[in-house]
């Protein structure tokens, strides 16, 4: 093999430069939490990243936030699936996926979301929302005069991105691997994202 030949081909570490590129930005459980911003992991600017307020309404939601909201989700699907289906393993999971398909798909939340104080919003009328309120007034409440939280401006992502996110929730890997964002898989591929309400 000539000199130099093998350059950019390989990494020290022995990965191949192409995957250890497409590796940088993915992370897991095994990790720490996602985007840890400032953490020893490295991965800052998360927030920045997505275009998202760093704190309060329409800021990425914690990883205990989600894990409460799935806990809720999933313990109530498995009190349906003990009363009607004896406790049956793929009721529950049919139960907890269709709930979550139908209250994702029109309200944006589901029951667990509300009690976590989370929503699911599409990222690009997240972000639409947030520049147009920073460029000006925008959706003052008829009630105080005061701006409405933002998450009350963003509508819900609709049934077929519900169903793509719903899917892979439900196969669980995509939703415990996460981008350098701090966004589960299954919320890139539907191009959803999780904030506080």
């Amino acid at each position: 093999m000539a000199p130099g030949a093998a350059q950019g081909r390989h990494r020290p570490g022995g990965y191949p430069a192409a995957v250890a590129a497409r590796r940088g930005g993915i992370g897991s459980w095994l990790e720490g939490t996602p985007g840890d911003d400032g953490a020893a992991g490295g991965r800052t600017g998360r927030r920045a990243e997505l275009g998202l307020p760093a704190t309060g309404p329409g800021s990425l939601a914690t990883v205990g936030r989600r894990v409460v909201g799935v806990a809720v989700d999933w313990g109530l699907a498995s009190l349906i699936s003990y009363a009607f289906f004896d406790r049956d393993e793929w009721a529950t999971l049919a139960i907890f996926g269709v709930s979550t398909l139908l209250l994702v798909g029109t309200l944006g939340t589901t029951i667990g979301h509300r009690v976590a104080g989370i929503q699911v919003a599409r990222l690009a009328d997240l972000t639409t929302v947030l520049q147009e309120r920073s460029t000006g007034p925008g959706g003052a409440s008829a009630r105080t005069g005061e701006p409405a939280p933002v998450t009350d401006l963003v509508p819900p992502p609709g049934p077929l991105l519900a169903l793509v996110r719903t899917a892979l929730l439900c196969l669980v890997i995509p939703a415990v691997v996460w981008d350098s964002s701090g966004r589960g898989l299954h919320d890139v591929a539907a191009g959803t994202v999780v904030v506080r309400r």
